[in-house]
């Protein structure tokens, strides 16, 4: 394992700041697994989660979406649960899917909820939350809209937010996509992290970017040529 990553870093200078085009198709020419390996990106920001007023949480729709399948659960009743069915949720329902959940079957990687089931959703805050799973408003999840959320999260929607070390990741594609539609999904999460730049952030928000494959090693790339103007330095 340790001889097959140091292969993969030669020709990556560790400290360099890469352009867009030159760090995609570095980490593309590593992505040689046997399946089609996920891109992904991590940012540094300059916040500090700890405090409530540098939290950084959002959702962003890729124009290209993920290259994944996500199977998608809906908390509804009614004409909502019928309209989540029609728009291609994967699983809905009320108080069986809370049981479900609750017996240890989390059969789905994107949950949503309209409002009135939310004190009946939150009684799975200590099983979908520890997984990132639980519906929220902030992300578009917690909606009245359940076939936009579902079309979108089946589209590519991307939920994303700051880990404890001020560090945002996400899915940015596979590595079998064409180099240009990775640049546009690239650019389009860091507008949103950019977007979603708490008040309290002081100083540079958007301190580091890197991208990697799955099995591949991370590739620093110049903020300046995907961050939106005004938000690397600001």
């Amino acid at each position: 394992m340790a001889k097959r990553i140091n292969k993969a870093r030669e020709g990556i200078e560790r400290t360099k700041l890469y352009q867009i085009d030159e760090a995609i198709k570095l980490v593309k020419d590593r992505a040689n697994a046997k399946f089609d390996e996920t891109i992904e990106i991590a940012m540094n920001l300059g916040v500090d989660p700890k405090h409530a007023d540098q939290m950084v949480r959002g959702v962003v729709n890729l124009p290209n979406g993920t290259g994944r399948v996500l199977r998608v659960a809906v908390f509804a009743r009614g004409a909502k649960a019928d309209e989540a069915k029609a728009a291609g949720a994967d699983v809905v329902g009320a108080e069986e899917l809370v049981t479900t959940v609750q017996g240890g079957t989390i059969d789905f990687d994107r949950c949503i909820a309209t409002p009135d089931m939310m004190p009946l959703v939150g009684r799975l805050g200590k099983v979908l939350g520890p997984r990132g799973l639980m519906p929220n408003p902030k992300v578009g999840t917690v909606t009245m809209d359940v076939a936009g959320a579902v079309k979108a999260s089946k589209g590519g929607a991307v939920e994303f937010r700051v880990e404890k070390a001020g560090i945002v990741q996400g899915m940015i594609g596979k590595s079998s996509f064409e180099d240009g539609k990775l640049v546009e999904n690239i650019k389009a999460f860091v507008d949103a992290v950019a977007k979603a730049k708490p008040a309290g952030a002081k100083g540079t928000y958007i301190q580091r970017v890197a991208i990697s494959s799955t099995m591949g090693p991370g590739v620093k790339v110049d903020p300046a040529t995907v961050a939106t103007q005004g938000s690397v330095g600001s």
